[in-house]
Parts: structure tokens; C-alpha cells; sequence
């Protein structure tokens, strides 16, 4: 069985005040493609279909465009991330067409799509939802106290991943030796977590709870493929416990189809293409270039070097501008812009100046003049100069009779 893997779409995302929808369709109408010209048969997408909890009317449109256009060609498992709402994107789950199946419960985290590919075989596709420790942990309890009252799970990610992943486990295992399955069981976890080992970017949404958000990747053992969601960079784990050469688990992450902050801006954005044989993952899963509406880049120096030759190779890119002379330039998000139209971040940051992570607390018994004066070090690297400090003096005094003539 042919699969491709993909998640973290966040339709409805902006990029520094950058509406991405469009360049989020692209990505969708080359998805459709792909889907159809690689006979794929099966389409998990692990989490993180929206932005946020309430996604924009458009947003809202884009996905069920795109469910009704994939699954005319294959079969569709989709199930929540941490940033989307899990009863929002399951509403009326049962009711959609033949082919999609979005799993957002966690009552059925044991309980798998059942896919069957050209070769008749079963593969049982296990959707879990992002599972937040805090909500879940009463919910996949298994044991009972002595008075026979529920016992919640520790508070921490691995502990309701492993729980979850036992129930994975025994249906599996019963599939497997039951009487109505014949040769071996292929399986696919779907996962939206922060597995260990695995590297975050700066737009992945903290899920820490108690100080921890990791999740072992041992946790997942006895399946074929993870297909993981949460980090937005395509990337392939293995557990510390597997042996060179075990057929362990293949843990995936397809990463995010678009960079959603400058710090993915080296990132390869891509899809997994996986094949499922009789035996598991046959070769190595296949990363498929995203396409990229336009790139990420920093560029760096001083104003004049930016404006000539340091820049050219920009000019057309999503730019986080980094201008480095000693005082801060007139104009100087004007001048950008007019170089770089699609600057999205200007910063002027003095060639060796000192960086102070001090945070200054302003009370009612600061002077307002200290106070200025400390802002306009901060921005421009240096001290005002003496009739700088002359200037924030006669405004403030003006403010000050401004308000006694009131």
C-alpha cells in the first residue's frame, strides 16, 4: 500500500501579518496531484489541520475542498493537532463521505481505519489525537484502585502516549491471531507529539506540561510506521534501544509544507511517500518536495551594503532584515522596503553591540526622561546625544502643560 504522510498544514496562518491562505491552496492543489500521478492510496495527515481553534471561514472552506478532491482518489485519515480543536474538526465525522475519516476522539484510539490496498491485504491505520496530559490522563486510566475508583495516569506526555499506544497494541495483536485475518497485519500510527530527539523551529506551539513535553520513541514500538505531526521539520527518529538493523518502527515526521517562521528557512518542506509491503515499510520512505511560493532569507549588514550588491539575491524573497550600522539609518524601514518589498521583519542591530537580556522595570517613581532615553539606546545602539536629550526634554514638559491647561 502506497501512502503519503503529511502534516501541520495551519490553514489560516499568517506570516508576519502575511495572509498564507493562497500559497496554502498551491500546496493542496500540488497534494491532489501528486495523490493521483504516484496511484497513492492512502492520505494520513497527523494533526495541525488549522491554525487555531476557530479557523477562518476561508479556511474552513480550503480543507473541505481539498478532503472532497483527495479522497476521489484515495482514502483520507485526518485527526487533530494541539493547535487544532478536536470537537470542532470531528463535528459530524460520521457523516462524511466514503473515503475521509477524521478521528478525533480518544475513545478510539484503539480502534483503527481499516484500509485495504490493490493487494487485498488489511492495513490498520491508528489516528490518535493530540493528546494533552491534562485532559486525557482520567480518560485512558486502566487501572483501578482497590476501592474501585479510576486511578489517573502520571501528568505527563509519555505516560497517555504509552497508554494509548497499549491500546494500539492489543488490537492489533487480537487482529492479528484472530480468525478472520490471514499472514501478518500492516500498521500505521498517526501521532501529533514532540518525540525525543527530534528538532524543533521557533512556530511550534510549546506543549509543555509540568516542565516536560517529550515523548520516548520506544513507546511506539510494535507498529510498521509513525507517522508523526508537531515539528515542523521533515525529519527520521530512531529509538536508542534499536538495534542496528531490527525492523523497528520507521518514525517519521513530514514537517510543515510551508516555513511559518524564519528560523525554517533552511528547511526542505516536503510529503513522505511510504509503501507498506507484507513485511512493513519497504526501503526507505520518500520525501516529496513542497512546492515554495516564495523563499525565506536573513540578510545582514549595513544599510548602504543592503541597498547594493549584499542584497541583490533578495529582492524577491520574504526578508528578516538585519541592519548593522553603528547609528540607527534616517528612514530606515522606508529604504527597506523600497529595496526588499516583501520584508516581513526589520531589525537595526549595531555591529558589535552589546545585547542585554536586563529587563528594565519602569514604576511611577522612574523619570519618564531615563525612561526615554533607555528606549532610544535600545533602539538605535547608542546614548541620545545631548541636544537628542534636549528634544525629549521640551516634549515631555510640553506634554506636562498640556495637561495642567486641561
Amino acid at each position: 500500500m502506497r501512502i503519503l504522510h503529511t502534516s501541520d498544514w495551519h490553514l489560516g496562518r499568517t506570516l508576519h501579518g502575511v495572509d498564507l491562505l493562497g500559497h496554502q491552496a498551491e500546496y493542496l492543489d500540488h497534494l491532489v496531484e501528486l495523490v493521483r500521478s504516484e496511484s497513492v492510496e492512502a492520505v494520513v495527515v497527523s494533526g495541525d489541520v488549522y491554525d487555531r481553534a476557530v479557523p477562518p471561514v476561508e479556511a474552513v472552506q480550503l480543507l473541505a475542498n481539498a478532503l472532497d478532491r483527495l479522497s476521489a482518489h484515495a482514502q483520507v485519515v485526518v485527526t487533530p493537532g494541539n493547535h487544532d480543536s478536536a470537537i470542532r474538526l470531528g463535528f459530524a465525522s460520521s457523516l462524511l463521505r466514503d473515503g475521509v475519516h477524521v478521528r478525533a476522539r480518544v475513545a478510539d484510539v484503539g480502534r483503527p481505519v481499516e484500509l485495504h490496498g490493490e493487494d487485498g491485504a488489511p492495513t490498520l491505520v491508528y489516528a490518535l489525537p493530540y493528546l494533552d496530559p491534562d485532559v486525557v490522563r482520567r480518560e485512558l486510566a486502566e487501572e483501578d484502585d482497590e476501592d474501585g475508583s479510576v486511578r489517573p495516569l502520571p501528568r505527563s506526555h509519555e505516560a497517555v502516549m504509552a497508554a494509548a499506544m497499549r491500546r494500539v497494541r492489543a488490537d492489533r495483536a487480537a487482529r492479528s491471531t484472530g480468525s478472520g485475518t490471514a499472514g501478518p497485519v500492516r500498521s500505521v500510527v498517526m501521532a501529533h507529539a514532540f518525540v525525543v530527539g527530534g528538532e524543533a523551529s521557533e512556530s511550534e506551539r510549546d506543549i509543555r506540561v509540568g516542565g516536560v513535553d517529550s515523548v520516548p520513541a520506544g513507546v511506539f514500538a510494535g507498529v510498521d510506521y509513525v507517522a508523526l505531526g508537531h515539528l515542523h521539520g521533515p525529519q527520521r527518529l530512531r529509538s536508542p534501544q534499536q538495534a542496528e538493523g531490527d525492523r523497528g518502527p520507521v518514525l517519521q515526521y513530514s514537517g510543515s509544507p510551508l516555513a511559518y517562521s524564519f528560523s525554517e528557512r533552511n528547511q526542505r518542506k516536503a510529503s513522505v511517500l511510504v509503501e507498506l509491503g507484507a513485511d512493513g515499510v519497504v526501503g526507505e520512505p520518500e520525501l516529496i518536495p513542497a512546492p515554495v511560493p516564495r523563499r525565506l532569507a536573513e540578510v545582514t549588514g549595513t544599510l548602504e551594503e543592503l541597498l547594493g550588491a549584499t542584497g541583490e539575491a533578495h529582492v524577491q524573497d520574504w526578508v528578516r532584515v538585519v541592519v548593522t550600522d553603528a547609528s540607527r539609518p534616517s528612514e530606515l524601514y522606508a529604504r527597506v522596503r523600497d529595496r526588499f518589498p516583501h520584508a516581513l521583519a526589520v531589525e537595526h542591530r549595531p555591529a558589535g553591540g552589546a545585547v542585554s537580556d536586563r529587563a528594565t522595570v519602569v514604576t511611577a517613581a522612574r523619570d519618564p526622561l531615563e525612561v526615554t532615553a533607555d528606549f532610544v539606546e535600545h533602539v538605535t545602539g547608542t546614548a541620545p546625544t545631548e541636544a537628542e536629550l534636549a528634544v525629549l526634554r521640551r516634549a515631555y514638559e510640553d506634554v506636562l502643560a498640556a495637561e495642567r491647561s486641561a
